[in-house]
């Protein structure tokens, strides 16, 4: 239709706009901004912060500043290294190098320009710590904690907290707030830290019905917002984009569905999609995932509305779907988690897997992987594992020491109860292992066999059959208290022991739209689309689909959004959005 004759609609024009509100995209906003862009951000939900809101909020950023300043000053060629033996054929060098470039630039940017502050996670090492090129520190960073009062009126728009993965709305930082949390009863330091956070979250929830001491991906996406809005880019929420604007291959802006109507937004220098991939999109999800018939075989953790949308526009525009990557989604192991109110959530197993006293097994009761390794390759290989005919699952297995030190899942530790953890059916229960067993729906001979042989070797902090504990990885996600032997093997054998049911997940997609190494999006030729950008889960994965370490999914999601916002600010295509514009569903 000739969008110049439909009189119901309205028009906005800007030079720059971005569909999706997470990182990716708030990254592109602010790059652009900062640029001397006219920017729009519209948002599907009616808040803004994406999957990012709900996410632990790690970048991976070799060579970043902070590691600098640390003094870690490794070569540039060592990550490539890493990622060249991770990777293998699907290593793209012009991708890979456009990132691992700009990563740095974009964290000093946000550093030295905007609201954005950072804390290293120098201490983190790289996930597979066998590969050549793998590091033990240095290439981590994370949002500082925010004061969402820095933000007024804006905290009112911005999306809440996982309900899962905090304590009364109340996040938890990774790092010393998580250690100081887990040790709470064994240490008066940590115990008066938890207290000061949870009173003043108490103070938070009765004058502001929400936590406003912001961490994890809560702290990334408030303070890009914040810079965002500082830099007078105009956010728009409850606003599902549902066309783009075509003329002659050319992306001229979108149809956008806002709280005033239907609006014909021209963007003069283009479109940056950065709308959550697909992790929501049965169609796509039953035709990529493996083993997934149903609609319930997967446990996706971004919000449902991350489901595709950005995806499609770029189809319709010429854009390519990239399937051809190692894995099609960031697989995490994930447990449904039933709600007093008749809800249900989902819970991702990333802390307690590494902890002495644990294991995972099928329903044959045999362990199948390295519990202790990183939660992609753990469900990858549940995946693979998991017997033909069978849904694809797992069981969290501990003792009573272990869920009252740790908890386990969604199952908080002491000094909260571990009784209605039980009586939602969310754990299963028993004072043997055998009657765990018959209570899973595990095979009680193959589990007891398993329990016995792990816990003979466990006893000496062993663990022969998967070296639990034998990479710096999972030395560093077991017991921090545990400075001597192996902080990430202890027997089970203090009943009652429990167990919890874990399945396949993700935390967003990694199949998405082939691009270049300007965040551009091309067609089946290769040829860049003029005025079309995807970024963050929009953009099929630099990393191939293969999760070499934790922060590989924001990482790249707004160093990518660095680069369109920098590339579309330097683009010298036509600004004219003629009249003659034609709208192409």
């Amino acid at each position: 239709m000739n969008t110049q004759n439909n009189a119901r609609s309205r028009r906005l024009d800007c030079d720059l706009l971005v569909i999706g509100s997470g990182a990716s995209g708030l990254a592109a906003a602010v790059t652009a901004a900062s640029q001397g862009l006219k920017v729009i951000v519209v948002e599907k939900h009616e808040t803004f912060g994406g999957a990012t809101a709900w996410s632990g909020g790690w970048l991976w950023v070799p060579g970043n500043p902070l590691a600098k300043r640390a003094g870690i000053d490794e070569d540039p060629q060592q990550p490539r290294t890493y990622l060249k033996n991770e990777l293998g054929s699907r290593y793209n060098a012009e991708r890979v190098d456009a990132f691992l470039d700009n990563a740095p630039r974009m964290v000093a940017f946000f550093e030295e320009n905007t609201a954005l502050k950072w804390v290293d996670g120098n201490g983190i090492p790289d996930i597979h710590g066998h590969v050549p090129g793998a590091a033990v520190q240095g290439h981590q960073v994370i949002a500082a904690p925010y004061d969402a009062r820095n933000m007024g009126r804006l905290i009112r728009r911005m999306r809440k907290p996982m309900r899962e993965t905090s304590f009364l709305g109340m996040p938890i930082m990774a790092g010393p707030d998580l250690a100081a949390f887990l040790s709470m009863t064994q240490s008066l330091k940590s115990f008066i830290h938890v207290s000061k956070r949870f009173l003043r979250h108490l103070r938070d929830l009765a004058f502001h019905g929400r936590a406003m001491h912001l961490v994890n991906g809560q702290a990334l996406v408030a303070r890009l917002a914040k810079s965002a809005v500082d830099r007078g880019v105009t956010l728009i929420e409850s606003a599902p984009a549902r066309q783009l604007i075509l003329d002659q291959g050319k992306v001229l802006g979108a149809i956008v569905d806002t709280p005033d109507g239907t609006t014909h937004i021209y963007a003069t220098r283009g479109v940056v999609l950065a709308a959550g991939g697909f992790p929501n999109d049965m169609r796509r999800r039953k035709a990529l995932f493996p083993r997934t018939p149903t609609d319930n075989d997967h446990l996706a953790l971004p919000p449902v509305d991350c489901s595709g949308d950005g995806i499609s526009l770029g189809e319709s525009a010429g854009g390519v779907l990239e399937v051809d990557v190692a894995s099609p989604a960031a697989w995490a192991p994930v447990s449904l988690v039933p709600h007093a109110d008749g809800s249900t959530g989902h819970f991702p197993h990333i802390i307690d897997r590494a902890k002495p006293g644990l294991i995972g097994v099928l329903s044959t009761g045999k362990r199948f992987v390295n519990e202790a390794d990183g939660y992609y390759d753990y469900t990858a290989a549940m995946m693979t594992a998991a017997p033909e005919g069978e849904e694809v699952a797992s069981w969290l297995i501990c003792d009573h020491r272990f869920q009252r030190r740790f908890g386990l899942g969604h199952s908080r530790p002491f000094p909260l109860p571990v009784g209605p953890s039980v009586r939602s059916g969310y754990l299963h229960r028993a004072a043997s292992i055998h009657a765990l067993a018959e209570a899973c729906g595990i095979d009680p001979a193959g589990l007891s066999e398993t329990v016995r042989n792990f816990n003979e070797h466990a006893r000496n902090g062993q663990d022969p059959a998967f070296g639990r504990g034998s990479t710096p990885y999972n030395r560093k996600q077991g017991d921090p208290l545990i400075t001597e032997g192996n902080p990430c093997v202890a027997p089970i054998e203090h009943g009652p022991f429990y167990a919890v049911k874990v399945r396949p997940g993700s935390f967003g997609t990694f199949a998405g739209l082939k691009t270049n190494g300007h965040a551009q999006v091309v067609d089946r030729s290769g040829a860049a689309i003029t005025g079309l950008y995807a970024v963050g889960t929009d953009m099929a994965s630099v990393m191939g689909g293969y999760y070499p370490s934790g922060g590989i999914n924001l990482g790249p999601a707004m160093t990518f959004g660095y680069i369109a916002g920098l590339h579309a600010a330097a683009a010298q295509h036509s600004t004219d959005a003629s009249s003659n514009a034609q709208d192409v569903a």
